[in-house]
Order: structure tokens, then C-alpha cells, then sequence
């Protein structure tokens, strides 16, 4: 393992925390919520309920600077192919404002033609068939759904122009269901492909381009850089919009990728998304380790996953639009880290990223959280809240928050047999059924969760914490040693379809045997 001796520093704290309960933590300092609570303007950050402790912290801050975080953290801002495999530099954050882009690559002119066309799209001035645009089908997969879908769903209180609607899914279902309610004559349809030749966005393309009818390719535009193929598929020039090779899939909804994101809540809202993500992006380069927020939640997460074992991570937003966010984080975490390789071709000799999982509070607290207050896995949770509401009724937000702050209370300190056994005593509750139903009632507590709370969900706040996720991933496969930025584990699958979709329309290829008897099975349902 590289940098073996910074590794094995945290070793004698792993085992010295492993076995203190969270109440004994806070039993012994009365300051614990000071000393591990952070703050960026008005995001705040308590990581008082995971099982460290000040030497431990300063054992993971050791090791984020031996493992060199601070230098390739610097080498992506100053475009340095970080991305080795592909050769290929990282600056998601130039589409921001951040840092500088390559020389002769216009980010600012891209930006100013994609916003300008989604105000002419919102102004009526480019229109459909019939009339002013009400809707915008975004068609895309990955990153070029994952990411702007869900801003659209976060900021649904900011949206003041066409409706957005998005489809990914080859599953013709998903088109067929989208655009059912949707009127072809009022709806623009945005292709999003870098190659423009992505296998399931084309099909739903198509499908697309034969659903508008009349209107046709008068109603396309495209995010992609193949300017032939859009010409091909009967979308001029002036209606594609392009971005980079430097911007992954999984950071591309700060480019022309979130153009139905702006046409849905107007340019200057969408420049607030870009604000608030450049501003995290100022901090993360230039706050010290100890009060870096994305640096001190990847080191979280490397504590979590290295020294304590645990192999997933609940995210949680207490904000019914962030339905989104944890399917949007989970591709920008476990398609960057979920390597065993590390940089230099070699096996990584320790884990590397988690599971990442997550639905919105309340509802998660009615279906998986019986697993992790009780579960014999222990499960960390990020939880996300704003402190004010943004529309909806203030009293529910009251009880929405009091949910959230009750679930991390429950999972940091539980509740023990000798006070379960009061409180069914204090109920009249007889000895016996006492005896018999302590142990199912028995909550053992010292499970660890992050708190992650803010003013109110708003452009620029959801900005800020999209780069805060991101961020935190980059920390993390740094110190791993892995190469987050490709993501090769998706090929095979692809190449692999191509063959069995001519078997499955009857051509005969070679293929193991449980393939083979599959595609006999569906070809003789299918006749």
C-alpha cells in the first residue's frame, strides 16, 4: 500500500474508537458539537456523530497531505491530464468559472449561445408548430440525465418557462409514458450525446423525431460535438451546442448538458447554479485541510470505508425535490471510485468506494431504516436539510426537520435495554412482556451520520452542493490511488449488446450457454 506508514497511522485510532460507543464520545467532551461542526457562509456541516476524535481527525488530515491530495487537486485546476487512462484533463470546474479552460476553448461564448438560446426558447421567440414552447423533452442518458433531471426536480420552485421532462430508459415505456400528456406541437426536444451515436439515447431520439410529426426536426436541438451526425439527423448547426472532452459525463450538467434545465428556470438562475458551485470550488482550493469541507468529507468517507469497515452510505435529504439526488450522486461516486485498480495497473491491496444508496426522508424512515437502526450492518448516513422552506407549508417543514434531527439522534445514541424496560414499565406493561420484548425494542445506537444543513434549497445553494459531492469524491480517489474519471466498467455490457440483439432478432452467434438458452427462451416467447 502506498504511503503504508499514513495508512497504518489510523490503525491504533480505528482500534481505539471502534469499540467507544457515540455516547461515550459526547459523555466525554460537552464541546464535541463545536469542535467537529464546520461552516461555508450559511452551509453547515456536523460531523460531531461520527466515531472520531481530535487525534484521529488530525491522523486523516496527515494522510490526505501524504497521500498528495492538495497536489492533484492542483494539477486538475491547472488542467493537467489527471485523467491518465484517457489522457485527458479534469476542468468540470471551468464551466464554472473556477479555472481557466484550455487555450482556444470558448466556455464563456458556449455558455452565452445556450443560455441565449434558452431565453429565445422561453421568449417565444424561437417556437413550435403551435405556437410558444410549454414543454422541453430532454433526451439523454448517464450524465446527460442524471445530473440535469435532478436540478430540475430541486429547483421545481424556480421554474417559470417550458415544463421539463426527461427520458433515458431504451425501455420504450419510458418514452411512450413521458410524452403521453405532452402536446408534439409545443414541445422542443433536446438530444444529448457527446458522439451523438449513445445506443439508447438514438433510439429515443428516433423515436422522438417520429412523434413531432409534422414538426420534426424544426423541434430539435443537440448537445453533442458531432456536428455531421446532428446534420444528419436534420438539426442545423445553429441548434447544437457543444462541449469538451475534459467534461465528463457525470460534471456535465454545468455545460450545454443543462440546457433544458435552463430554458425551464431562465438564464439567470442558471448562472446562480454556476455561482454557487464556483464558490465551493474557490474553497475547496483554497481553505486549509482541517477547515476544507469536501476535503474533510472524503475523509470521512475513507474512515467510514477503511478503518471502520463499513461497506455503504445512506444519503438522505430531508427535501422532497431532492428525489434525485442521490441517483445523481451515486453515478458521480461509484462510476469514479468503483475501481480495484489503482493508477499504476496494479490490484489496490484496500477497499475503495461504497455503495451509495438513498430516497428522500420521510419516506426512507418507513421503508429501509428499520435495517439501519437495527440491522446487523452497521450503516452510515449524509444527511441533507434546509432550515427554511422554499413554498410548501412551514408547519410541515417544522415536522420534516424534526424528523431528520430525531433519525441522526436515534442512530448516534439508540435507545438501551434498561431504558426501553422503563419506558414499557412506565406504560403499565407487565414484567413478562417486558422480559419478552426489551430485546426487540432495544436500539443499539452508535451508528455515525454526517449532517449537512443549509439556509434554503435555491439555485445557488444546489449548486454549491452538487460541487460539495463531487469534491468529496475526488478527495477520496485520491487518497485510494485510483483514476476517477474514466469509467471502463460500463464497456463490456455495451459491446456485448450489439451481438445479442442480432440473436434476439434471430441471427445465430456463439455465446455461453446460459446466454444462449435465454435468448431461445425470449425468442420463443416473443413468436
Amino acid at each position: 500500500m502506498a504511503n503504508e506508514n499514513a495508512w497504518a497511522a489510523l490503525e491504533p485510532h480505528g482500534e481505539r474508537l471502534r469499540t467507544q460507543h457515540l455516547r461515550a464520545l459526547f459523555d466525554a467532551d460537552p464541546r464535541r458539537f463545536d469542535k467537529f461542526s464546520f461552516r461555508l457562509d450559511d452551509l453547515f456541516i456536523d460531523l460531531s456523530k461520527e466515531k472520531i476524535d481530535a487525534e484521529a481527525l488530525n491522523a486523516l488530515i496527515a494522510l490526505a497531505r501524504e497521500t498528495g491530495v492538495e497536489a492533484r487537486r492542483d494539477a486538475m485546476a491547472t488542467g493537467e491530464a489527471i485523467n491518465e487512462t484517457e489522457g485527458r484533463a479534469v476542468l468540470h470546474m471551468a464551466l464554472r468559472g473556477s479555472v481557466p479552460p484550455p487555450d482556444g476553448d470558448d466556455v464563456q461564448g458556449v455558455l452565452d449561445r445556450f443560455l441565449g438560446f434558452a431565453e429565445d426558447v422561453r421568449g417565444g421567440v424561437f417556437s413550435g408548430s403551435g405556437g410558444a414552447f410549454t414543454d422541453v423533452l430532454n433526451i439523454g442518458i448517464g450524465g446527460s440525465d442524471l445530473g440535469p433531471a435532478m436540478a430540475a426536480r430541486a429547483l421545481h420552485a424556480d421554474i417559470d418557462g417550458p415544463r421539463p421532462h426527461f427520458v433515458s430508459n431504451v425501455d420504450g415505456a419510458h418514452f411512450a409514458d413521458t410524452v403521453a400528456r405532452l402536446d408534439p406541437r409545443t414541445t422542443l426536444v433536446v438530444i444529448c450525446s457527446k458522439t451523438f451515436t449513445t445506443q439508447e439515447t438514438m433510439a429515443n431520439a428516433r423515436l422522438a423525431r417520429a412523434w413531432l410529426g409534422t414538426a420534426n426536426s424544426s423541434q430539435l436541438a443537440a448537445v453533442s460535438t458531432n456536428l455531421e451526425g446532428c446534420a444528419g439527423f436534420g438539426i442545423p448547426e445553429e441548434r447544437v451546442f457543444g462541449f469538451w472532452d475534459w467534461v465528463g459525463g457525470r460534471y456535465s450538467m454545468w455545460s450545454a448538458i443543462g440546457l433544458s434545465l435552463a430554458v425551464a428556470i431562465g438564464r439567470d438562475r442558471f448562472k446562480a447554479m454556476l455561482d454557487g458551485a464556483k464558490a465551493m470550488d474557490q474553497h475547496f482550493l483554497t481553505a486549509p485541510l482541517a477547515e476544507n469541507l469536501p476535503i474533510l468529507l472524503g475523509l470521512i468517507g475513507i474512515w467510514r470505508r477503511n478503518v471502520l469497515g463499513y461497506g455503504a452510505t445512506a444519503l438522505i435529504p430531508y427535501d422532497q425535490r431532492l428525489d434525485r439526488f442521490a441517483a445523481h450522486i451515486q453515478q458521480v461516486d461509484m462510476e469514479s471510485n468503483g475501481k480495484s485498480v489503482a493508477l499504476d495497473g496494479m490490484d489496490l491491496d484496500h477497499a475503495s468506494g461504497p455503495v451509495i444508496f438513498g430516497e428522500p426522508g420521510t419516506n426512507a424512515q418507513h421503508s429501509f431504516f428499520q435495517l439501519l437502526h437495527q440491522g446487523s450492518d452497521v450503516i452510515p448516513v449524509d444527511f441533507i436539510a434546509s432550515a427554511s422552506p422554499n413554498g410548501g407549508d412551514p408547519d410541515h417543514h417544522q415536522l420534516l426537520l424534526a424528523n431528520c434531527l430525531a433519525q441522526a439522534q436515534a442512530l448516534a445514541f439508540g435507545r438501551t435495554e434498561d431504558e426501553t424496560a422503563a419506558e414499557m414499565r412506565a406504560k403499565g406493561i407487565s414484567e413478562s412482556e417486558v422480559a419478552e420484548k426489551t430485546p426487540h425494542r432495544t436500539f443499539p445506537g452508535d451508528r455515525p451520520s454526517t449532517m449537512i444543513l443549509q439556509h434554503q434549497m435555491t439555485p445557488y445553494a444546489l449548486g454549491r452542493l452538487v460541487a460539495l459531492f463531487e469534491h468529496r469524491v475526488f478527495v477520496q480517489g485520491a487518497i485510494w490511488g485510483v483514476n476517477s474519471f474514466d469509467q471502463w466498467g460500463v464497456e463490456l455490457g455495451k459491446a456485448l449488446t450489439g451481438p445479442i440483439h442480432d440473436a434476439l432478432s434471430g441471427e445465430d452467434i456463439k455465446t455461453d450457454q446460459s446466454t444462449q438458452g435465454l435468448i431461445g427462451l425470449i425468442r420463443g416467447q416473443h413468436g
